[in-house]
C-alpha cells in the first residue's frame, strides 16, 4: 500500500508541475522508468495509482487533477478542519487510531469542534497510556474505527485539512479511509510544521507545537490529547494565515503550495530537467520572468541537475534560487573543462544573484609594498589579483614588518610568534593573528600558483561537441591565449598553427588581469588532476597533432 501511496504523491507532483494533464505515456515513462510504453500499457501500469487516489482522475487518455473546489477560495473566507489523532503507536501500518479531535476554522476564527474515543480493538501500550492518560478502559465503548471515522469524514466534509507534522496524521487517516473505502483522501492538507519553518524562518527555529504554541501565546495548552492539541493548531494556523497573507498569500491554493515540505516542493519541479543528457555542459536557472538567477557546469548535466531536487540541502542562495525556480536551460560542451570556463565567463557576464560567492573582477584587488608597510591596492601588480578585500587586508596586517616580496617567507616568524602568544595565554591576540596567517596562506598559495603558470607554455586537449573534433587550449604568457576546435587531418593543422601563432603573439605580462588570473586558476585545476579525456603537451605543432 505505501508503495502505491508514493507513487500517488509523484504522480499528484507531476501533474502539478505541468500545470496541467500529462499524457499517460510520459506519466507511466517518470513513474516506472520507462524509456517508452504504449498508451494501452501506460494505462494499465497507472490504473491503480489513478483509481486509488481521490486527487486524480482520468481525462481520456491523459491524467490529471480532480477537480478541488477550495484551491481559489480566499484565505478569509474559507473553512479549514485542524485535526490531530492519538495512536497506538507510531506506524500507520502497525498501530491503530485511538482518539480524533479536531476544530473547524471559519473566516479564520474557531468555530466548532469534534473529538471521539476510537476503539483499535488492540491493547494500549504503557507508554502512550502515560503520554496521553486514554487506557484500555475508556475505549472499551468507544466507537469502532470505521464508524468513528464516518463522523469525523462527516464533520470535515470537503474543507481543507490542517495538521501539525500531516506527514504522521494524515497516514494514519489514509490507512483508515484506504480501508473504508479503498481510496485516499482527496482533501488538500495543510502541514502547520512546514508552514512555521517558511514563514518563521530566522525567528524561531524550533516549530513542536508547544514552541509554537508558547510563540503565539494561545489559548489552549497541548497536551497530548487529541482535541486540546487540534485547538491549539487551529489557534496557530490563524497565526500562521495572517503572516502568510503578509507574503502575498491569497488564496487556499496559495496556503497549500506554502506549506509544502521543502522535499515535495522541490521534488515537483523535476519535470523542470526531464531530458538533461548525460554529458558535460553548462545550466542556468531562470525565474518568471526569464531573469538568470544561478549558473553552474556539470561534467554529468543530467546527475547534476537531478541532485538539486534530491532532498539535500543546499547553500541558502541556492536554496532561494530554487525556490523562485521556473525554466532551466543547458548547453551541451564538449569536456567539463569547457564547462567550467563557460560557466566563469557566463557568470562574469550575467552576475546571477545566486553566484555572488563568484569574485567580481572589478572589486579583485593586489598586495603592494609601501614605505611604512603593506597596502591593498587596485593597481594590478606582481601579488595577486586576490578576490576578497578583507582577507587580503588580514594578509597585508600579517606582513606588516616583513621587508621581502616572497610571501611565504613570512610564514615561519608568523607561525613562532604564534606559537608565543599562545604559550603566553595571549588568546585573543593569537587568534588575530591566526586568522591573518590563514589568509596569507591563501594569498601566498594562489600567487605562487600564478607565478608558476606565468611561464607555462602548454596546450590542453579536450573532447570536442562535435564528433571526431577536439578543443584545443593554449596557455602563454600568463593567461588563455587562444581556444581551437580541431578536426582531423589537414584542417587540424591549420586550426593547430592558427592558436600557436596566437598563442606566440602573447609576451608575458608583469602582472596578472583578474579575468585572465580567473581563467588560467580554472585551467591549473584540470592540469594538476587531468581527467582520462584530457592530454596536456607542450606548444609544437607536431605534438600536439600526434596527442
Amino acid at each position: 500500500m505505501q508503495l502505491s501511496f508514493d507513487a500517488a504523491d509523484r504522480l499528484v507532483e507531476l501533474v502539478q508541475a505541468s500545470h496541467g494533464p500529462v499524457a499517460s505515456e510520459e506519466a507511466a515513462r517518470v513513474l516506472f522508468a520507462l524509456e517508452r510504453a504504449p498508451v494501452a500499457l501506460a494505462r494499465s501500469l497507472l490504473a491503480d495509482v489513478v483509481e486509488g487516489d481521490a486527487r486524480l482522475s482520468w481525462l481520456g487518455t491523459r491524467v490529471g487533477l480532480a477537480d478541488q473546489p477550495h484551491a481559489d477560495r480566499p484565505l478569509e473566507d474559507a473553512d479549514f478542519v485542524v485535526f490531530d489523532l492519538e495512536t497506538t503507536g507510531l506506524s500507520a501500518r502497525s498501530s491503530r487510531i485511538c482518539e480524533i479531535g479536531a476544530a473547524r476554522v471559519r473566516a479564520l476564527e474557531v468555530a466548532e469542534t469534534f473529538q471521539t474515543l476510537v476503539n483499535p480493538g488492540t491493547g494500549v501500550p504503557a507508554f502512550v497510556a502515560a503520554l496521553t492518560g486514554i487506557r484500555e478502559s475508556d475505549l472499551r465503548r468507544a466507537p469502532r474505527p470505521e464508524h468513528a471515522l464516518r463522523s469525523f469524514l462527516a464533520f470535515a466534509g470537503d474543507a481543507p485539512l490542517v495538521a501539525h507534522n500531516a506527514r504522521f496524521d494524515l497516514a494514519f487517516l489514509d490507512a483508515e479511509v484506504e480501508r473504508l473505502t479503498g481510496r485516499r483522501c482527496a482533501a488538500p492538507v495543510v502541514d502547520t510544521v512546514w508552514l512555521a519553518r517558511r514563514l518563521l524562518s530566522g525567528r524561531s527555529e524550533r516549530v513542536s507545537l508547544a514552541r509554537l504554541a508558547h510563540f503565539f501565546g494561545v489559548s489552549v495548552e497541548p497536551c497530548h490529547r487529541a482535541l486540546p492539541d487540534a485547538v491549539a493548531t487551529a489557534e496557530i494556523l490563524v497565526a500562521l494565515v495572517g503572516l502568510a497573507q503578509e507574503r502575498g498569500a491569497r488564496t487556499v491554493g496559495d496556503l497549500v503550495e506554502l506549506a509544502a515540505p521543502r522535499a515535495r516542493r522541490l521534488h515537483s519541479k523535476r519535470s523542470l530537467v526531464a531530458g538533461a543528457p548525460t554529458v558535460p555542459g553548462v545550466y542556468s536557472f531562470h525565474d518568471r520572468n526569464g531573469t538568470v538567477l544561478y549558473i553552474g557546469k556539470a561534467r554529468d548535466l543530467r546527475a547534476r541537475l537531478r541532485s538539486y531536487f534530491s532532498g539535500a540541502r543546499q547553500r541558502p542562495a541556492v536554496e532561494a534560487a530554487l525556490g523562485a525556480l521556473e525554466h532551466v536551460e543547458w548547453r551541451v560542451l564538449g569536456s567539463e573543462l569547457e564547462a567550467a570556463l563557460e560557466e566563469l565567463r557566463s557568470i562574469r557576464e550575467q552576475r546571477p544573484p545566486a553566484n555572488a560567492r563568484v569574485g567580481r573582477p572589478e572589486r579583485y584587488v593586489y598586495l603592494a609594498r609601501r614605505e611604512k608597510g603593506w597596502a591593498v591596492v587596485s593597481e594590478p601588480g606582481p601579488l595577486g589579483p586576490v578576490r576578497s578585500k578583507q582577507r587580503a587586508r588580514l594578509a597585508a596586517r600579517a606582513l606588516d614588518k616583513f621587508e621581502g616580496g616572497d610571501l611565504a617567507g613570512a610564514l615561519p616568524a608568523l607561525r613562532r610568534k604564534l606559537r608565543t602568544l599562545a604559550c603566553d595565554l595571549r588568546f585573543e591576540d593569537a587568534a588575530r593573528l591566526r586568522d591573518r596567517i590563514e589568509a596569507l596562506e591563501d594569498v601566498a598559495s594562489q600567487t605562487a600558483e600564478l607565478e608558476r603558470l606565468r611561464s607555462a607554455r602548454i596546450c590542453v586537449l579536450a573532447p570536442a561537441r562535435e564528433e571526431g573534433f577536439r578543443r584545443a587550449f593554449f596557455v602563454a604568457g600568463g593567461r588563455l591565449a587562444a581556444v581551437r576546435t580541431v578536426p582531423a587531418g589537414t584542417a587540424g593543422r591549420v586550426e593547430v598553427e592558427t592558436g600557436l601563432a596566437q598563442a606566440a603573439r602573447e609576451a608575458v605580462a608583469p602582472s596578472f588581469a583578474p579575468e585572465d588570473a580567473d581563467e588560467l586558476l580554472v585551467v591549473s585545476g584540470f592540469i594538476r588532476r587531468p581527467g582520462p579525456e584530457l592530454r596536456v603537451v607542450s606548444l609544437a605543432a607536431e605534438e600536439i597533432l600526434a596527442a
